[in-house]
C-alpha cells in the first residue's frame, strides 16, 4: 500500500467506515460533538434528539462546544436526509444506547444517510463503563488527528484523588440524583444503570439506590417522597427535557431539599472527554466539601 493510506474507523456495530482521506466535515450527534471539541474537533453541526428543541440545541448537553462555531440542524424524528447532507459532511459521529440503534434519528432516516455518508456509531449505553465510552471517543479522535492534551487527563486524576479523600469514611454525604418531572413527582436515578454515576460509587460516593419497582434506568416518586430520602447532596438534571428548578420554587417538597442539600447541576448525558469528566467531579467534590461543613 502507498504511503498515503485510506482512512477507517471500526464502530461499535462492528460496522467499518472508510475514506479516501481523512474526514474534515463532521456532522454528530450533540453529546458525541461537545465529546470531539474537548479532543480538538470541531464538528461543522451537530443534531438533536426528539427531547431536544428543533430550533436550538440543549445547552446542558453542549460543555465547551462553540455555539457560534458549530451549527445547529434540529432534532429528532423531524430530520430528513436533506437536511442532514445540507452542510455536506464526509463523516456523521452518532451514539447508540445498545443494539447498534442510531440515537436520536429515525432509523429510516438514518438508514438513507448512511447511503450517502459514513456513519460512526459509539455505544454509550449502561453496558459501558464511562472510561469505556471515553476510551472510544479518544480512539475516533486520533484517527481524525487529534488528541485530548495531556492536561485533561492530569486534571481528572486529581478530581478523582479529591472526591476520594472527601468521602472516605463511614459518615459520607448522601447522595441523590434525580430528574424534576413537575409540580408532583420526580425521577430517582438508579445509579447502577448510569456510567457516571457508576463512577461516583466507584469512588465511595454515598449515592441513594432507589426501591426495586418499575422503571430501568429510574423510579418515579412524589417530591414528599424525594425530600424523606435527606440529601446532602442532589444532582439535579438540568436538560431541557427536566423541568426547569426555578418552576419547583412554590414546591414545599422541593425547598425543603433545597435548603438542606447542594444541589449540583446534572446532565446525565455527559460529555465523554476527560476535561469534562474532571469538571462534573469537581462540582460534586465542592457540593461534598460544602456539605461536610
Amino acid at each position: 500500500m502507498r504511503e498515503q493510506s485510506v482512512w477507517q474507523f471500526s464502530d461499535d456495530r462492528g460496522q467499518l467506515s472508510t475514506a479516501g482521506r481523512r474526514p474534515a466535515r463532521l456532522l454528530a450527534y450533540v453529546q458525541a460533538g461537545a465529546t470531539l471539541w474537548d479532543h480538538g474537533i470541531r464538528p461543522s453541526a451537530i443534531f438533536g434528539s426528539d427531547h431536544d428543541d428543533r430550533a436550538v440545541p440543549d445547552a446542558a448537553k453542549t460543555g465547551s462546544l462553540s455555539l457560534t462555531e458549530v451549527g445547529y440542524l434540529g432534532a429528532g424524528s423531524t430530520l430528513d436526509v436533506e437536511t442532514l447532507l445540507s452542510g455536506e459532511p464526509d463523516l456523521v459521529v452518532a451514539v447508540s444506547y445498545g443494539g447498534g440503534h442510531v440515537y436520536g434519528l429515525a432509523a429510516e432516516t438514518a438508514k438513507h444517510l448512511e447511503e450517502h455518508v459514513p456513519v460512526v456509531v459509539i455505544d454509550v449505553g449502561q453496558a459501558r463503563t464511562l472510561a469505556e465510552i471515553g476510551d472510544r471517543f479518544a480512539l475516533l479522535a486520533r484517527s481524525l488527528g487529534a488528541e485530548e492534551p495531556e492536561a485533561a487527563t492530569a486534571d481528572l486524576d486529581a478530581a478523582r484523588h479529591r472526591l476520594r479523600t472527601l468521602v472516605a469514611g463511614a459518615d459520607g454525604p448522601r447522595v441523590v440524583a434525580l430528574s424534576p418531572a413537575g409540580q408532583e413527582q420526580a425521577h430517582l436515578a438508579r445509579p447502577r444503570m448510569w456510567p457516571e454515576l457508576r463512577v461516583l460509587a466507584e469512588l465511595g460516593v454515598d449515592i441513594v439506590e432507589p426501591a426495586e419497582g418499575p422503571g430501568a434506568n429510574w423510579s418515579t416518586v412524589g417530591w414528599a417522597e424525594a425530600a424523606a430520602l435527606r440529601p446532602s447532596v442532589v444532582l439535579a438534571d438540568i436538560r431541557a427535557n427536566a423541568t426547569p428548578l426555578g418552576e419547583l420554587r412554590t414546591n414545599a417538597d422541593w425547598s425543603a431539599i433545597e435548603q438542606a442539600a447542594r444541589v449540583v447541576p446534572w446532565n446525565p448525558e455527559p460529555v465523554c472527554s476527560a476535561r469534562a469528566h474532571a469538571r462534573f467531579l469537581t462540582l460534586v467534590a465542592d457540593a461534598v466539601a460544602a456539605a461536610g461543613r
